[in-house]
């Protein structure tokens, strides 16, 4: 996809940008939503916060699907739902290419890693996708350094810069495992994908106007030659070329040399 660089084109992007946003929010306050109503269902069916991660368990194999829906109680809901909405916004408007991608690498990533790695426990919520949004918008601005990018990530550490602590141990009660596996899913879905996403349009300067300028020109003069202008001959035919000593007419008279005097010379008045 070619970067626009008219007013035109810019405007077009921008309109398509706050398009995005929108449906972003939209889609983040849809899943906050849901994890709602998985909440007020685990009121009636408390069995359900045993679906999640259980470490090197083939039955806590079904948490990496179920495990982000699920949480220990409303403050544990409230806490990740402000980051989803906010991050998962800024991850939709700015990168709606690789969202997609970086959402199901964490959403499988964190909780393969906590079941790799973590305690003898069940590890619910959805703060492993939660850091895969943070950091993955942190390296996602460290590797595009465009003005979007930049802005997306600057946002994210202002607001959660306190998330780069959390993949350490601490807490009990805290998934730290689920943390880090997020961590490196974000980091890595960056490192994968930071070219997916098209750079945004920028106005370009009066230089580089004069030089498409004349590059137009030049290849306008070009076609017109191609055009209008015969081809030029490649071979051009010898028409007579001089004989060499080992050719057959070598031998024959090639002419005599006629000599040239000033008039009254001494070989002038004896042939008078």
């Amino acid at each position: 996809m070619e970067t626009p660089t008219d007013a035109a084109g810019i405007r077009a992007w921008s309109a398509g940008q706050a398009a995005r946003a929108r449906d972003a929010l939209f889609l983040a306050l849809a899943f906050v939503a849901l994890l709602a109503v998985l909440q007020l269902a685990t009121l009636a069916w408390p069995g359900l916060k045993d679906w999640g991660v259980v470490p090197l368990s083939a039955a806590g194999l079904v948490g990496l699907l179920s495990a982000p829906l699920l949480h220990a109680d409303w403050g544990h809901l409230a806490g990740n739902a402000v980051g989803l909405v906010v991050l998962g916004t800024l991850l939709g408007t700015v990168y709606p290419r690789t969202a997609p991608r970086l959402l199901l690498l964490g959403w499988i990533g964190a909780g393969a890693v906590a079941w790799l790695i973590g305690r003898p426990s069940t590890h619910i919520g959805a703060s492993g996708l939660l850091h895969t949004l943070f950091f993955g918008l942190s390296a996602l601005a460290l590797l595009r350094r465009d003005r979007p990018a930049l802005v997306a990530g600057f946002v994210a550490v202002l607001l959660f810069g306190g998330m780069a602590l959390t993949v350490l141990p601490g807490e009990w009660r805290v998934s730290w495992e689920m943390h880090a596996g997020g961590a490196l899913m974000g980091v890595l879905g960056a490192l994968l994908w930071h070219r997916r996403d098209p750079p945004p349009p920028r106005r370009r300067y009066s230089w580089e106007e004069d030089e498409a300028a004349a590059k137009a020109l030049a290849e306008e003069r070009a076609l017109d030659a191609a055009t209008y202008e015969p081809p030029r001959p490649e071979d051009v035919p010898v028409l007579w070329q001089r004989p060499g000593p080992d050719d057959a007419d070598a031998t024959e008279p090639r002419g005599s040399v006629l000599p040239f005097r000033r008039p009254g010379s001494v070989d002038d008045k004896d042939t008078r």
